[in-house]
């Protein structure tokens, strides 16, 4: 019988989970995005807090699914999709262009790059992270 080591292991190495997760994330955050912020919604008493979280959460999930990604590709895609974010909500009458949010993106995006226990260490590839499948 497998150890609850072994499984949170498995678990970690699920890649079409974390892939699935990483989808996921990204259309909810857009919807959140772009929701009229006159009707409730989830969130934290600090719009910046949001974001840094948001990105945080983007940032582990893509290292999560695909591990042996280089910085250099992933960091970039992440500022963009924060600023197409933002771009989309300059278009809304209830929302609005914010450099600082863009700048509590790219907290939470360095915060995710620090190394967190559990979390695979780029370069070390496995079948299913062949150079083929990226």
């Amino acid at each position: 019988m497998a150890s609850l080591k072994q499984h949170g292991q498995a678990l970690l190495q699920n890649r079409t989970l974390w892939r699935l997760a990483l989808a996921t994330s990204l259309i909810a955050i857009v919807v959140l995005a772009t929701m009229d912020t006159r009707y409730p919604m989830p969130s934290t008493s600090s719009d910046k807090i949001n974001h840094l979280i948001a990105f945080l959460e983007l940032t582990i999930l893509t290292r999560l699914a695909w591990p042996g990604l280089r910085t250099l590709w992933y960091v970039p895609a992440l500022l963009l999709f924060g600023l197409g974010i933002e771009l989309v909500q300059t278009t809304l009458p209830y929302r609005d262009f914010s450099l600082k949010d863009l700048l509590a993106d790219g907290v939470g995006i360095t915060i995710g790059l620090l190394p967190w226990p559990g979390l695979p260490r780029a370069g070390k590839l496995d079948l299913r992270d062949s150079p083929g499948s990226l």
